[in-house]
């Protein structure tokens, strides 16, 4: 009996060699498709690159002390700064509130749920092509909207100067992820408990006080968790940026996902933008290292 116990706890038996065996599928494709390719575009950070991307030359930290003499590198990235901060911090502040709207009991609460859903259900590319119809000067429905109201008669050209088109391109990206931050926010308040609503009704809370010391504490890691994903896809966010401006007029809607983009692509500059890419990779894991400790700490 205690061999037979020996022998179905040991590390090699039938059962463990079959699931080896079928993690290695998995384990090739995780290596060729994603770590191979990180490990690769480090590497071409420490190395002088031809304009095929192959390696030619090591010079250390070379690449990076070239972004550091570039003023438009420092320009994209407080511009990332600016993109990031406002949008995550709107796309919170709109979903908190849509997410106590939609947990209200009321006629119509499904069909404004199911609407609520569709910017983010809807494919990224083709919502940020409609925003761009939207935008037009000639014939978009934001210009005709403002005529028709006798606003003014003479609109702006939204994607034709650089803070117009930047924070046009910020209220895209807003509309697009409030969807997702108000649902995941309100299935934070559906599993709030309600005796903890009726507790503090009898104690004689106003709204605000309910609010505050009863739904707030209790979303406080979901925000956390919330806020983090959104910083980490909106730092990211290429399509929205690409499609709407291409980073103009004059590189001045770049962020760094899209200025490395134009890099590697345009300029056939595969060191800096290497380089640019391990940046945002330390500035994204600082972020999330910062935001977990403050997780767990909350959690402790």
């Amino acid at each position: 009996m205690i061999d037979g116990d020996r022998k179905k706890g040991h590390f090699w038996t039938t059962e463990s060699r079959l699931a080896y065996v079928l993690l290695i599928p998995g384990t090739i494709f995780l290596l060729l498709f994603m770590f191979y390719p990180i490990f690769y575009v480090f590497l071409m950070s420490l190395f002088k690159t031809s304009k095929l991307g192959k390696i030619v030359e090591f010079i250390g930290l070379g690449n990076f002390k070239y972004l550091t003499k570039i003023r438009d590198f420092w320009d994209v990235l407080g511009r990332s700064f600016i993109w990031t901060g406002f949008a995550v911090l709107v796309k919170t502040l709109f979903g908190i509130v849509i997410a106590l709207l939609l947990n209200v009991d009321y006629r119509g609460r499904k069909v404004y749920r199911t609407l609520l859903i569709l910017p983010w259900a809807s494919s990224v590319p083709i919502s940020v092509m409609l925003w761009q119809w939207v935008y037009n000067a000639d014939f978009g429905l934001l210009n005709q909207t403002l005529k028709l109201l006798h606003i003014t008669q003479n609109p702006p050209f939204w994607l034709a100067y650089p803070i117009p088109a930047f924070f046009a391109a910020i209220w895209v990206d807003i509309w697009i992820g409030i969807p997702f931050m108000s649902l995941v926010f309100l299935a934070g308040l559906q599993a709030i408990p309600k005796d903890l609503y009726e507790a503090a009704v009898v104690d004689g809370v106003n709204a605000i006080q309910k609010f505050r010391f009863v739904t707030l504490p209790l979303l406080k890691n979901l925000i956390v968790i919330a806020t983090l994903l959104s910083i980490l896809w909106t730092f990211n966010d290429f399509n929205t940026i690409y499609i709407l401006t291409k980073g103009g007029p004059i590189n001045t809607t770049d962020i760094l996902i899209t200025f490395i983009y134009k890099y590697s692509f345009n300029f056939l500059r595969f060191g800096p933008a290497a380089a640019m890419a391990v940046i945002t990779f330390v500035i994204l894991l600082t972020i999330s290292i910062i935001y977990s400790r403050f997780y767990f700490k909350s959690e402790e």
